[in-house]
């Protein structure tokens, strides 16, 4: 099957706007990176950061036109925050993260749009999938309980988008649901104490009985068919399916961790020995060349899976077209294996350029961590997407996750 590297349907308007939003976030790198370790310290993403990324349009990227949005398609988003992670992986997780969250929104009823966005049109959204609540029905909704970890962003949200399940009578699940409440109405616990993207502030949302109107509410179930309640079929946008759509954003933060080690580790090279050799520069080493030559391609092949993911993504959606169980599992597919194929870079990276690699005034050990943690997110498990794709392949569907 052949790789195609940008949706047939692009426009030259499209590539234009995804070519200058790139640019964008290029400029904020350098002080990303200057900002990171206190990121890390802090275990959030710094004011100066969140304050760069919005004046340059980064939150509003995968918000609807209607509410001053950009509504780009997902290969822009991967390339943004693939951009932003040069700098910053956990500025560029939180970003990544609150943006989906901008999506999940776009797929509401426009009630539940107005409600987020309607006043407030810089609103931005931190969101858990995990029904661990309990949802009673009132009359016009539901009273919410629960908590909800690891709510990436939240640090910085102005809304909550968590997941509630719906029980019959007899107390079997009818319906997963998410359902979207005011931060103001939420309390954050102080959780995420992590090795890894320890400045994504990914801690745990808490509700104590909190109304929530019917209309804040989406069926996850009905999401995962291809039923979205967003009323604008206009919005190609808002067409994605779900799932794909919620799996590949994680890739892009993995992209530019990895190009990040990359370009560090061969800038290096031209300075630095190999210690108890006769090589005065790692650049003269065999060994560092086939390290760094092997690193290259497996960066290189992240990218591709990663493409082609969204490339099938937004002309699925820009055709109006459902893809079929095995074409969506081929992209939680896609997904593992370009996360799986970034890490194995980093790996090989750190390991060419030394046991310096893991000095604290190294940037390639937090790399090295966030790459490490933020690989293992669930629905980017490589394991469960081979096994689903596999049994797909095989005619098998449904034995796996409900996620595809």
């Amino acid at each position: 099957m052949s790789i195609v590297l940008d949706r047939p349907s692009a426009t030259d308007s499209d590539r234009e706007l995804r070519a200058d939003l790139v640019a964008r976030a290029a400029k904020l790198v350098p002080q990303l990176a200057a900002h990171a370790q206190q990121t890390e310290d802090q275990r959030r993403v710094v004011e100066e950061n969140i304050t760069a990324i919005e004046e340059a349009g980064l939150f509003s990227i995968m918000q609807p036109k209607r509410y001053g949005g950009l509504e780009v398609d997902f290969r822009t988003k991967l390339e943004v925050t693939r951009e932003l992670a040069r700098g910053c992986g956990s500025t560029a997780w939180a970003t990544s993260l609150l943006n989906v969250c901008a999506w999940f929104t776009g797929l509401w009823n426009e009630q539940a749009q107005d409600d987020v966005w309607g006043e407030h049109p810089a609103s931005r959204i931190a969101g858990v999938f995990a029904p661990t609540s309990v949802a009673e029905p009132v009359d016009g909704g539901w009273i919410v309980t629960g908590k909800w970890g690891w709510a990436s962003g939240c640090l910085h949200a102005q809304w909550g988008l968590v997941g509630i399940p719906i029980l019959g009578p007899d107390g079997a699940l009818q319906d997963q649901g998410l359902v979207l409440i005011p931060m103001a109405d939420l309390t954050i616990e102080d959780t995420w104490y992590v090795t890894g993207m320890k400045g994504t502030g990914s801690n745990t949302l808490v509700a104590d009985k909190v109304f929530v109107p019917t209309h804040r509410y989406v069926s996850v179930f009905g999401l995962i068919g291809g039923k979205a309640d967003n009323p604008h079929h206009d919005e190609v946008l808002y067409r994605a399916a779900f799932v794909p759509g919620a799996a590949i954003i994680l890739v892009g933060p993995q992209l530019g961790l990895a190009q990040a080690a990359l370009d560090f580790v061969i800038e290096k090279a031209h300075r630095r020995n190999i210690a108890y050799t006769f090589y005065d520069v790692q650049a003269d080493a065999p060994v560092v060349q086939l390290a760094i030559a092997r690193a290259a391609s497996l960066v290189d092949s992240a990218h591709l899976h990663a493409y082609r993911a969204a490339a099938d993504i937004d002309e699925w959606a820009y055709r109006g077209v459902f893809p079929s169980y095995t074409e969506r599992a081929r992209v939680r597919m896609d997904t593992g294996r370009a996360i799986v194929l970034a890490r194995e870079a980093i790996r090989e990276l750190v390991t060419a350029h030394g046991a310096s690699s893991f000095a604290d005034a190294s940037p390639l050990q937090r790399i090295w961590r966030d790459s490490e943690v933020a690989s293992r997110h669930a629905v980017a498990n490589p394991e469960i997407s081979a096994e689903n794709y596999g049994q797909a392949l095989l005619g098998i569907q449904g034995k796996v996750t409900p996620l595809v």
